[in-house]
């Protein structure tokens, strides 16, 4: 039996949209979820949380290390040979970063407070920026060799900086053989690339016109969709129609019509009564997409006075335009009438509309046995990911499920087996495009009007270019390190080249205020390299002595 979820009651919500939208890149209603946070995403919410601690503490160790920053700067100055302010940038780093994982924690805590699931959206973009991201990654590295090579063109060698510099050298060399194990469904040869996923249009072309009526599914017809989606209920005499809340308060006038059954269950309403209702109002009064204003006068007439639309209604417009037909069955309450014969009244009203079985994509798992013997020309479809064997013995060959529910190999081996994937909640290029390069044969989106631009991956190379890519990032990399390695030791080694006389006597002669001042501080790091090279005898207190 298929376990449905009720669905929350949609009003326009700006907090909400505003805390899943920044937190995870939500900002529909249709992208949120009530779910169980997964197990992943726990994980990555106990790692951000870890982050936050470390950097509260780190960010209060340097206020209250206020008091030492002038001795903190002394020890980078013996260490550098420089004068700078090296609070600052620890301080600006520290705060930026201290505000930024604050703020995504304030976002996960109101996410469990409302009860929504966690979900980074960037954890989704990682495999398919993984190139990418290398390539950054390896950019800031090489930047930092500047300081490593600072650090080691000083004239004694310290166990810290030759372990600053094995440190260095192990990540450089890490990032360099990287690619190694970095994979991407869009590295691949063009010729491998198979054709674009097939566009189902869930609920129509919601974000066009209102969701599950026969303007949104025409809207979504004309954008060339392969199959039109829809939510299904039962009515109280026996209807199956289209609606996906479990009231009817959100996208009908109920509240006008029947203020005293408002809340209730839209099962508990006949066909009678829920086509009297409005289905387009509430399209025009909210906006949900931010549409409405670029629609002319006629287009807000029709929108305006849609109706309930039947699940028959739905089934032939797509009878009509030879396309696919799926739904998901929502089993009436307890106390409905037909609470016990739901699928055999959805059976009937498929096999009445006259679509052809072969257009229909089952979903209902409840008697799935029983409706094979009737119907043996619907496509089975499970929406649980299930075992091969289990999918053969059910005689199911689609299986539909969340985006992020199959892996890359999950849909290798559907495609081996003859097992048809369809993904759902594909509303962006960049899924979209993914998807395409792991073969994944159709889509399910409430975007169809915004995946039909993309007509090739947003990017995709060869194992090839990609190579050339990864080795010439490499060799830029150390030639740009090797040249700041040789720069820093030239540097370094010209300021030793200065003694207090030359430094005295270009002060006498009217050098620039700028050259002395280099000088004075080439003077300052002599000495301090003096001293230090007198501190290591063993009698180096009476050679100081003698020094002064």
């Amino acid at each position: 039996m298929v376990k449905h979820q009720p669905l929350q009651v949609y009003e326009r919500q700006l907090c909400l949209s505003c805390l899943t939208g920044i937190y995870g890149c939500r900002w529909k209603r249709y992208q949120r979820s009530h779910d169980d946070t997964t197990k992943w995403e726990c994980l990555w919410s106990f790692i951000l949380f870890c982050t936050f601690s470390l950097l509260l503490v780190w960010f209060y160790f340097w206020w209250e290390a206020h008091n030492d920053y002038s001795e903190f700067n002394w020890f980078l100055y013996n260490r550098s040979g420089e004068w700078s302010d090296g609070t600052v940038p620890i301080l600006a780093a520290t705060a930026a970063g201290f505000t930024y994982i604050a703020f995504l924690m304030i976002l996960a805590l109101c996410h469990v407070a409302v009860g929504q699931q966690l979900n980074l959206h960037w954890l989704h973009k990682v495999p398919a920026t993984g190139p990418f991201l290398h390539i950054g990654a390896l950019a800031a590295v090489t930047a930092l060799a500047w300081l490593v090579a600072g650090q080691m063109a000083r004239a004694g060698k310290t166990r810290f900086q030759v372990m600053v510099l094995l440190i260095y050298l192990s990540v450089l060399l890490t990032l360099y053989f990287i690619p190694l194990s970095i994979t991407s469904p869009c590295i691949m040869e063009r010729g491998s690339l198979k054709a674009a996923p097939a566009i189902i249009g869930h609920q129509g072309a919601p974000m066009l016109a209102p969701e599950n009526t026969l303007l949104s599914f025409n809207r979504a017809l004309q954008r060339n969709v392969s199959g039109l989606e829809a939510d299904v209920t039962i009515s109280l005499d026996g209807v199956p129609f289209l609606m996906r809340d479990r009231t009817l308060r959100r996208t009908t006038n109920v509240r006008r019509v029947f203020p005293d059954r408002q809340y209730d269950d839209a099962s508990l309403f006949n066909w009678t009564d829920l086509s009297s209702l409005n289905a387009g109002q509430w399209f025009l009064k909210d906006d949900p997409f931010w549409t409405v204003q670029y629609m002319s006068t006629s287009e807000r007439w029709s929108v305006g006075n849609q109706t309930v639309c039947s699940l028959e209604q739905m089934l032939k417009l797509a009878a009509k335009s030879k396309s696919s037909a799926v739904f998901t069955l929502h089993r009436p309450p307890a106390n409905h009438p037909h609470r016990h014969d739901w699928v055999n009244l959805t059976l009937d009203t498929v096999l009445r509309s006259g679509i052809p079985q072969r257009q229909v994509m089952w979903t209902v798992d409840s008697n799935r046995e029983m409706v094979r013997n009737v119907a043996p020309g619907l496509q089975q479809t499970s929406v649980q990911k299930l075992p091969l064997d289990t999918l053969h013995h059910k005689g199911i060959s689609r299986v539909l499920l969340r985006y992020n529910q199959a892996s890359a190999q999950d849909v290798r081996l559907y495609n081996e087996n003859n097992i048809s994937l369809t993904l759902c909640s594909v509303n962006k290029p960049w899924l979209y495009s993914l998807l395409w390069c792991s073969g994944v044969p159709s889509v399910s989106s409430e975007a169809p009007q915004v995946l039909r631009k993309v007509h090739y991956p947003l990017w995709l190379m060869s194992p090839d270019e990609y190579c050339l890519i990864w080795i010439s990032t490499d060799l830029i990399s150390f030639a740009v390190v090797l040249g700041i390695f040789i720069f820093q030791k030239w540097r370094m080694s010209g300021m030793r080249s200065y003694n207090p006389e030359q430094i005295m006597l270009s002060a006498a002669v009217g050098r620039s205020s700028r050259d002395v001042n280099i000088m004075k501080e080439k003077l300052i790091f002599s000495v301090d390299v003096f001293i230090s090279c007198l501190d290591s005898h063993s009698d180096g207190t009476h050679s100081l002595q003698r020094i002064h």
